[in-house]
Formats: structure tokens, sequence, C-alpha cells
């Protein structure tokens, strides 16, 4: 599986992004996927997380009621929709698919390139 992300820019604290995972390879419909995000510094951690059904999805405490992930297996496409940004949401996201909804990056076994969100206050 191969995964392109795309969506990331600068969006003033208070707004929304939405950001896109396209992926190739016919395992994709039944793989569980994560978007986890990196600031500078930091840990690479999870913000949300769907199954292959799309029945079965977690989100980080931080962004839940504010982040929305869902997929689209026609397209291929996993998307996180980010509404109500705040500073503190800055930095690099990245997409991964995996077996299993898990909160840490070991069980994915492809990512994609990282996506830089930048929310100014």
């Amino acid at each position: 599986v191969q995964l392109q992300a795309s969506g990331g820019g600068l969006v003033q604290a208070g707004g929304s992004l939405r950001l896109s995972c396209a992926a190739s390879g016919r395992t994709f419909s039944s793989n569980a996927m994560g978007w986890f995000r990196q600031a500078p510094g930091k840990e690479r951690d999870i913000v949300a997380a769907i199954d292959w059904s799309g029945g079965n999805t977690y989100y980080a405490d931080s962004v839940k009621g504010r982040f929305t992930i869902s997929r689209d297996s026609a397209k291929n496409t996993v998307y996180l929709q980010m509404n109500s940004l705040k500073p503190e949401d800055t930095a690099a996201y990245y997409c991964a698919a995996g077996p299993v909804v898990a909160s840490k990056p070991t069980p994915y076994d492809y990512w994609g390139q990282g996506t830089l969100v930048t929310v100014s206050s």
C-alpha cells in the first residue's frame, strides 16, 4: 500500500482544514487507517483512526468533538476533517495503514509522507 497525504496548510485559529490520504494497492479496503501528528521535538501521536468498514473510530481526547475521520473505499481515500483548529494542533500530519485500529504507531505497516498543518493564533 502506498499512501499520499495532502491538504495541509496555514490557517488561523478557529478555522478548518480537510486532510486527504489517497491509497494505492489492492489491500486498502481491508486496512485500518490512522492519522498521526508530530510536532518538532515531540513524539508521533495518534489523532484518529478508523477500521476497514468505517464503523469503528478512535479519537485522541485532544481532538474529540473537533476532528472527524472518514473513508471512501470507492476512492481509496481517508479524510480528516479538522474544525475549530487551535495553535497546539500545529504539526506534521501522517496517514498510516495497518491491520487494526490502534493508538500507537507500531501496528501500522505503511506510512505516507507528512503534510504540514500550521495554526496561527
